[in-house]
């Protein structure tokens, strides 16, 4: 069974908010000094799915394979840059210490919620396919085969302007992991009357 995912917003409303986080979070990078290539860019995915239907895969038990989601998150994808994306104004006024909590707090919330997300894929498999540029970015399209269900496409929003090629955003049958976060976590915070410190120490159990 797949995890619900919110559908009592529109497409085009969804894709208004996607289309700002992306922006947002884009305009933080530092630039790099090579362009970044679709091949560049899907090489990283390959990598990432490779590992995605080793772990899926493998027979361990959830705890072991969330370990190993962590593990993949903090290597392919730009965890600072998406948490503090994701963060929004909050960021801006939070201590160098409390963003480094919060960050590695972040990790291991997303690494877990995509960890078994990814987890309801077992026994089927994910084909990387293509990527194409958009903006200053390439989106990488792969399809997730599962057993009994019709095939539905991941797309990977890949970027080098942190230095070197990471994906920051994942499209799982039309969620948007940016646009969903961002709305998750400003929740969270405001249901913890903006105490960030709070938030950190939540994330932690979620």
């Amino acid at each position: 069974m797949r995890i619900p995912m919110p559908s009592d917003i529109t497409l085009s409303r969804r894709g208004l908010v996607a289309g700002l986080a992306t922006a947002t979070l884009l305009a933080t990078l530092p630039r790099p000094a090579a362009a970044l290539t679709a091949e560049d860019a899907k090489t990283l995915v390959d990598k990432t799915v490779a590992e995605i239907n080793a772990i899926i895969n493998s027979g361990k038990s959830e705890g072991a394979m969330l370990q190993d989601f962590e593990r993949l998150f903090s290597r392919y994808a730009d965890v600072p840059t998406i948490a503090r994306s994701v963060l929004g104004t909050a960021a801006r006024s939070a201590s160098s210490g409390q963003l480094s909590g919060y960050t590695k707090a972040f990790q291991g919330y997303i690494s877990r919620k995509y960890g078994r997300r990814f987890r309801e894929f077992e026994g089927g498999q994910i084909d990387v396919a293509d990527a194409r540029p958009l903006k200053s970015y390439f989106e990488v399209i792969s399809t997730a085969r599962l057993k009994g269900e019709a095939p539905f496409e991941v797309r990977w929003h890949v970027s080098d302007k942190s230095g070197k090629s990471l994906f920051f955003n994942i499209i799982i049958e039309g969620v948007n992991m940016l646009a969903s976060e961002r709305t998750e976590m400003g929740a969270l915070l405001d249901q913890r009357g903006g105490d960030l410190d709070r938030l950190i120490a939540d994330l932690q159990t979620l």
